[in-house]
Formats: C-alpha cells, structure tokens, sequence
C-alpha cells in the first residue's frame, strides 16, 4: 500500500457524461427531461427537506419503475454504456499516474453496469471500484402497474414543480406495488452512501483517514468531501457546482484533467501543506515553469501541462474563500456546462 489514498467521483471529474441521464434520455420516451425533473427533486429532498433517510443520488432509485416499463434488461444497460464513456481530457493519463503513486479508488453513484465499462475502458481494477448495484433484471411490473407508472409520468411531466404530487407518487403510490420491496433494498452510492464506501476502504484496505484526497463535483460529493477536510486531507471540487464548492477547500476549474495531477503529485510526494503553499504562489507566479520546477513536478505531468495550457488560459487552482466563492462558482458552472453540455452541467 502507498502512503496516500486518491478517491474520486466518475462522472465529472474523469467523464463527460452522466450515465444514469443518458440511459434515460435513450430509453425512456421524453426520459431525459423526466430525468431532469427527479433529479431536482432529488436535490430538493437532500437540501432543502432533508428527508430521513434519504440519500444524494436516489434519483437512481426513482427512474427505476420508468425503465421496467420499457423492458430493459441488464444486458441493455451494459451494451450502452460500453458505447457511451466520454473521458475528461487526460483522465485516462491521470488514472495511471495515480496507480503507480498513490492507493486510487473510484466511488461513484453510477449503476455498477456503467462502472464495470468504465473500468474496463480506463484499464483500472474494478475491486477498486463501488457504485450503486441493480438488478434490473429482477425488478418487474404488472400491466396493471405499467399503465399507472405511464401515468404517473406524465403527471410529473406536466407539474415538474409539484413536489407533494410526487411525495404522493413516490412515498405512497408506488411503495403499494410489488416492485418496491426489490427497489427499497438498492443502496445508493452517493453522499452518505460515498462516505459509507470510504469507511469500507479505510476498513478493507487500512489506509490512513488523514492522507486522503477526494474529488467530487456535485451534491452527492459533499459528505466525502467534508470528511476528507475535517481528517486533514485534500477536498477538491472540480468543475463543481454550488454544492462541493460550499464544503470543499480548493476548486479546480479545467477542461483537462492534467491539473488534478499536478496537485495530485505534489502530495503523493510530499504533504498537504505543500500543496496549499503551491496554490498560493500558483496563483501569484509569473513563471509558472520555475514553480513547477520548485515543487519537483513529475516531468512527464509538468510537460504534458505546458503542451496543453499557456500563460493566457491556466485552469483556475484555487483555495476557496467567502471572497472569490461567486467567482469561481460562475466559471466552474461555466466549464461544466461547456464540457459536459447544458443537459448534464445543469444536474445537481
């Protein structure tokens, strides 16, 4: 085992693309826009309600009954998500450099289908991998219960900001039929469910609570991400919207992936209060060769950055303050609708 643990999200900072909204837009009809609507009162129940036992990321759970009502199987989930990896700019790069450095995990919400294919695709072990595990094949409606979910989409379609028709839906309709006992036991990997996941890391692989980085991008990053600051870690948001950047000490905002590296050298090879002072002067150097060359940067990582970036569009590396939190919130919401599209920028 290496001395520091790397753990991130999969959808934001290594891909383009959000899995579990692709699917729906593909196989569900007006499934994308449905997936929207869930995914806002999802958001809803987490921040605003603070629904007992109720996790970030249940949207997962809630299109469920809309996928058993157009026949998909398992084998379709992973068909298209073999078909659908969209990587960040050098994620692929990252997640190498990261294996041969530091203890890497992937702990993403995403269906396992999708991370299976990912892993595969990014040659990274999948048992370094926990996601949100369905059995789609085992979920089934009667036609009964299919002509009222059919309904009950329509409803949603129609009233998207109706959250106690979809209270009503959600907690008493659908709990009535059959299928909710399979969907009730699905455990969702994200917010507590991603801290649960790191405390089964800490448990399974004895790596220590106070050398970790995590890297997340949205809501259901927020309790890893508060937990890797409050044990004196690295937090990063990248390319974040409102909820990580509200919890996590730095933001990084790029299209490239190379500039997590950078910050993930530097504590692979020393400790978190290098890393700290290499953002201060990051930010107030004019020569950003020599500063790479001070902080002893992997030449291959330091190369690869300069091929990429000029002295004219450096990603923003920053520690996040109550002075320049609008800042770097405009213009991370603005890479993340640039890179990953309106549609899947937008979802919390």
């Amino acid at each position: 085992m290496f001395e520091k643990s790397f753990i991130t999200d999969c959808e934001g900072p290594l891909t383009l693309n959000d899995n579990a909204f692709e699917m729906s837009a593909h196989f569900i009809e007006d499934g994308g826009e449905l997936f929207k609507v869930l995914s806002l009162y999802d958001d809803y129940l987490v921040d605003v309600v603070k629904k007992n036992n109720y996790k970030a990321g249940n949207t997962l759970k809630l299109i469920l009954p809309f996928f058993v009502c157009e026949g998909i199987k398992n084998s379709d989930l992973i068909d298209f998500s073999q078909n659908n990896i969209y990587a960040v700019n050098d994620s692929k790069f990252l997640l190498k450099y990261l294996k041969e450095t530091m203890n890497t995990y992937i702990v993403s919400t995403s269906y396992g289908q999708y991370i299976e294919a990912l892993s595969n695709y990014m040659e990274f072990p999948f048992e370094n991998t926990f996601y949100t595990k369905v059995d789609v094949d085992a979920l089934s409606l009667s036609d009964e219960e299919i002509e009222k979910i059919i309904g009950f989409k329509q409803e949603i379609l129609e009233n998207p900001d109706d959250y106690e028709l979809f209270d009503k839906i959600f907690f008493d309709e659908i709990p009535k039929m059959e299928i909710y006992e399979n969907i009730k036991k699905i455990d969702v990997v994200g917010g507590e469910g991603k801290k649960l996941a790191i405390d089964e890391i800490i448990r399974r692989d004895g790596i220590d609570t106070d050398e970790i980085l995590y890297i997340g991008d949205s809501i259901t990053d927020v309790e890893p991400l508060e937990f890797a600051r409050k044990n004196n870690g690295i937090s990063i948001s990248f390319n974040g919207n409102e909820y990580p950047l509200k919890v996590a000490e730095i933001a990084i905002v790029s299209p490239s992936a190379i500039a997590t590296c950078v910050v993930a050298n530097i504590y692979s090879e020393s400790n978190r209060n290098n890393v700290l002072k290499f953002i201060g002067m990051y930010n107030e150097s004019n020569n950003l060769m020599d500063l790479f060359d001070e902080f002893n940067i992997d030449l291959e990582i330091k190369n690869k950055f300069f091929d990429i970036f000029s002295n004219d569009n450096y990603p923003l590396i920053k520690i996040i303050d109550e002075n320049n939190f609008d800042n770097i919130l405009k213009l991370s919401k603005d890479m993340r609708n640039n890179i990953r599209g309106q549609d899947i920028g937008g979802l919390g």
